[in-house]
């Protein structure tokens, strides 16, 4: 299959996303925060230099 007939069938489906951009944007926003919080944990047990 080459990446004009992808390209072609990609460009002939319409209609409504499938995943909301909401729904794109908060789990992202949730990863994120996860990971602030592992950060914070992590370097709260360290000494400061």
């Amino acid at each position: 299959m080459s990446i004009s007939t992808l390209v072609i069938a990609a460009s002939e489906s319409s209609g409504e996303p499938t995943l909301s951009p909401y729904a794109v944007g908060g789990i992202a926003l949730g990863i994120l925060l996860a990971l602030l919080v592992v950060l914070i944990m992590f370097g709260a047990g360290r000494e400061h230099s």
